[in-house]
């Protein structure tokens, strides 16, 4: 038998792990992994590249490029903290065929599958917000209870309905023998916690419940009405980024709302969200076809942006819109930059990776199409690291079993 890690190690391991967006803010916020998969070639070379850097904060990653449904957990040592997936999104994605359970890309019954080798302490999983939507709910349902007891197999010739109902009888008996979690979800805005971008996603957040551990979200760290303070009430964003006064825009030309969860008007404690203006106002400005020395080949600009209805380029001075991605690249009229008159251009790949806080020694070594799917499937690596935070706080001291 492999040896037991020592109890200062918290360990994990990621699947669906893509450009590596969720594993490098779960490594930032003290995990060390025990295993990085992805299938896909493109991403895993994305995930190679960095490993192979220098400055890189990947260079002992344990890197698999496999498919889950193949991939073999008996290498990896007992006493897992977190496991942490992106499970894919396209079942559930509102812009996708909305095929849900019986989207062959449906990946939660492999999750089981790893939940049960690994037994992990916890388990995080981000998905699309369009899984919690009514259309979803009694499917979304059935994820909560097979992640919550994965013991409770799917019987031969047994719907997924007909199981859930057997595993709904077993969550209301109270009688939870054997390995079994408690989980908490949530649909959270990225931009509450410090990224330049409005991105609302479901996170679950699950803990294996023999250990007796008290979890909940994080509070928000910043908030709409903290950033439109600085703007409209004390002006020290337009100072900051030195704007001259005839160049501000008047506090109308903004609904004055205030966030979901952020608080009062002005956001009491909590810092301002981040902007356009803030990722990515010190990069130079981009070119047609030629990228300035030092940021590597990804910030030259991609001509033929234009906008559609309902699908107008990010404001400079408000967290971008959710950068996109397709099976073909980026969709008619998303990751765009407002010019004014109606203008808009394409953000390049690095102010996208700006936009998902993504560190500026991190290399795509793709086309622009691949490097900006890579992107907009990413999990914001600051919102992947408060998450992890929070997680390793409740289990990092919990005895190892």
């Amino acid at each position: 038998m492999p040896p037991v890690a020592p109890p200062s190690e918290c360990r994990s391991v990621e699947l669906f792990a893509g450009a590596g967006g969720l594993a490098l803010g779960l490594a930032r916020a003290g995990f060390r992994h025990e295993a990085v998969v992805e299938r896909d070639a493109h991403a895993y070379a994305t995930l190679l590249r960095n490993c192979a850097l220098e400055s890189s904060e990947l260079v002992d990653w344990p890197v698999h490029r496999a498919d889950v449904r193949e991939f073999d957990y008996a290498h990896i040592r007992p006493g897992i903290d977190l496991l942490a997936a992106g499970v894919p999104c396209q079942p559930f994605s509102i812009g996708g065929k909305h095929l849900g359970p019986a989207d062959p890309r449906n990946m939660f019954p492999e999750l089981v599958r790893a939940i049960l080798a690994l037994r992990p302490k916890a388990i995080l999983l981000e998905n699309v917000r369009g899984l919690a939507r009514p259309s979803f709910a009694r499917y979304f349902s059935y994820i909560q209870m097979i992640v919550c007891y994965p013991e409770i197999a799917r019987r031969a010739r047994e719907g997924w309905r007909d199981h859930l109902s057997r595993l709904e009888r077993h969550h209301t008996a109270g009688r939870h023998g054997g390995l079994f979690y408690r989980m908490v979800f949530r649909v959270l805005n990225a931009a509450d916690y410090g990224v330049p971008q409005r991105r609302e996603r479901l996170i679950m957040v699950a803990i294996r419940g023999d250990l007796g551990v008290e979890w909940s979200f994080p509070r928000a760290t910043h908030s709409e009405g903290a950033l439109l303070h600085e703007q409209f009430v004390t002006g020290e964003y337009w100072d900051r980024h030195r704007v001259p006064r005839r160049q501000r825009p008047a506090a109308g030309a903004y609904r004055l709302n205030i966030a979901s969860g952020t608080g009062d008007l002005f956001g009491g404690k909590a810092e301002p969200w981040r902007t356009v203006r803030d990722a990515i106002s010190d990069l130079p400005k981009p070119e047609k076809g030629r990228s300035p020395a030092g940021l590597g080949q990804s910030h030259f600009q991609v001509p033929g942006a234009r906008p559609y209805v309902g699908h107008t380029g990010s404001d400079l001075d408000r967290p971008a819109k959710t950068l996109k991605a397709g099976d073909h690249g980026v969709p008619g009229g998303e990751n765009t930059l407002s010019l004014g008159s109606g203008a808009v251009r394409y953000f390049t790949v690095r102010e996208s990776a700006r936009l998902q806080t993504f560190p500026d020694w991190f290399q795509f070594p793709g086309s622009w199409t691949e490097s900006m799917r890579q992107i907009g499937n990413a999990v914001p690596v600051r919102l992947a690291e408060v998450l992890a935070s929070g997680v390793l706080a409740a289990v990092g001291g919990v005895r190892r079993v």
